[in-house]
């Protein structure tokens, strides 16, 4: 069986001893206890720990890594905790890799999932049936304009797939431009506008598909301690004002150096692809006004903006229900998935009513999309999203939460960088806050190893793997920021030593 006992702390620091060679932190640090639970798991009964590492060995590629040198086997969850198969309980602040949003096996989701299976689990949407127009209307409630035609699908990449197809099917183009350091998927299709090597393999892709220069005023050419929609700045100084932000127009300048010299003449593109806060590349967020000045440019050139909402969906970012919003932008074509099922394979692509009838023109189907299991559990999600003023919750503790992790980063030389959000977080750590040179991976790996040891599990990210992503379930408390930040504090305190 797995052993949940700690590492003694002297073996954990004699071992980091080899790792940090920076200036020792040595204030007292105030003990924080796991919030409590009153939720009870009953035993775990099933295989062992051991039988289901040897299956993973056998049964699976070695291409699905896994978190954690010692393997979580992850038995239960209820709301924002998990436990493993001996009864430890864990903090969840990466949520399935930001996919539970409303909270593992929300009563009234559970509840919602139950009544449909026992009515119907699956028929086909050439067919009528209830839940799958009553969903589509509730959820199109929730778009700005007019993006109201609803393609359901089943995950982030079909959605940005599909998203694609449309777009160059209503423009007629074929160029489309991403962000370097993005994340839209990994299909053959959408690995042209994943632009992370990490994610990336040695096949054919991204025909018609140019990256422009990802716009992170952190470890970008331009920006600073100006330039966020944020409630931390970066710590480098910057030129930019309060009225305008110099960095946004730099980059701006950069988007059109690719339009002149890597697509047709004219910049006439299909579209323009962005995350509205980069969730696998690290949790960046672009100047102010950058997304808002691209969008309009390329639609007023006849080309299309598309809003990969996967990851900042459903109010995570706390100050509007669309991360989108943040930017002042409309979008043409809306993607979203992960926290739209609170973990159910489902996702969607909202559009204008004349992009999406295009597809009119030949046969479109999906089979599992819009499936009324999904539509019973989508429905159910944006419920509770509105009855308990999740999107709220997510402004208020995560605007906590960074202003307390925003602390550990003047405490600590390692920590570089906290941005976000709501509860949409990265914490980019460093090995000294001049070269800003991602913290190596030993080092990175035996802090994060230990926040697991100590109740918190912690999502990384970043091209050098050197980003806490912190994206829980948007029902967390201060409470819970609270003791997740004493945790990743003491990680870094003993690490140090």
């Amino acid at each position: 069986m797995l052993s949940t006992k700690l590492k003694p702390v002297k073996c954990i620091l004699n071992e980091s001893k080899k790792l940090f060679k920076q200036p020792l932190v040595c204030q007292t640090l105030n003990k924080v206890s796991m919030p409590e639970c009153h939720f009870k798991p009953t035993e775990y009964k099933g295989i062992s720990y051991e039988d289901a590492l040897k299956g993973r060995k056998s049964n699976f590629s070695k291409g699905l890594f896994a978190y954690y040198k010692d393997h979580l086997l992850v038995t239960k969850g209820h709301m924002q905790w998990l436990w493993d198969s001996n009864g430890k309980r864990y903090l969840d602040l990466f949520a399935g890799i930001v996919t539970v949003s409303v909270g593992h096996c929300h009563q009234k989701v559970n509840a919602a999932l139950h009544e449909q299976i026992d009515k119907l689990w699956h028929t086909t949407n050439i067919y009528l049936y209830p839940g799958h127009t009553e969903y589509a209307e509730k959820l199109a409630s929730k778009m700005p304009g007019n993006l109201k035609v609803c393609l359901f699908v089943n995950s982030g990449s079909e959605a940005n797939d599909l998203a694609m197809y449309l777009a160059r099917l209503y423009t007629n183009r074929f160029d489309i431009i991403s962000l370097r350091n993005a994340y839209h998927g990994m299909s053959p299709y959408t690995m042209g506008l994943t632009s992370l090597n990490t994610w990336k393999y040695a096949v054919p892709n991204g025909f018609g598909i140019h990256q422009t220069m990802n716009p992170d005023v952190y470890r970008g050419v331009w920006g600073g301690n100006k330039c966020r929609d944020s409630p931390v700045q970066s710590l480098r100084e910057c030129s930019c004002d309060s009225n305008e932000c110099d960095a946004c127009e730099k980059y701006v300048e950069q988007f059109n150096d690719v339009l002149v010299h890597s697509t047709p003449k004219g910049g006439k593109i299909a579209a323009f692809f962005a995350e509205s806060i980069q969730g696998v590349g690290g949790t960046v967020q672009f100047p102010k006004g950058f997304i808002k000045k691209i969008a309009q440019q390329v639609q007023s050139n006849g080309g299309l903006y598309v809003a990969d909402e996967v990851q900042t969906g459903f109010g995570r970012t706390g100050s509007a229900y669309w991360g989108f919003e943040n930017h002042e932008a409309l979008p043409d074509i809306v993607t979203m998935a992960k926290g739209i099922g609170n973990g159910f394979p489902m996702a969607a692509v909202v559009t204008r009513p004349e992009i999406a009838d295009l597809l009119a023109q030949a046969l479109h189907f999906n089979t599992f999309g819009g499936n009324p299991m999904a539509c019973a559990v989508g429905s159910a999600v944006l419920d509770v999203i509105d009855e308990e003023k999740l999107q709220a919750n997510c402004d208020t503790v995560g605007t906590y939460f960074l202003d307390e992790l925003a602390k550990l980063r003047d405490e600590f030389e390692i920590i570089g960088d906290v941005r976000g959000k709501g509860l949409m977080i990265g914490v980019e750590m460093v090995e000294d806050k001049k070269t800003r040179k991602p913290l190596a991976a030993e080092k990175m790996s035996r802090i994060w190893e230990m926040t697991k040891d100590m109740g918190v599990l912690f999502g990384k990210g970043g091209l050098h793997g050197n980003v806490f992503r912190i994206k829980p379930p948007m029902c967390i408390s201060c409470d819970d920021a609270k003791f997740a930040v004493y945790v990743l504090r003491e990680a870094i305190h003993k690490c140090q030593q």
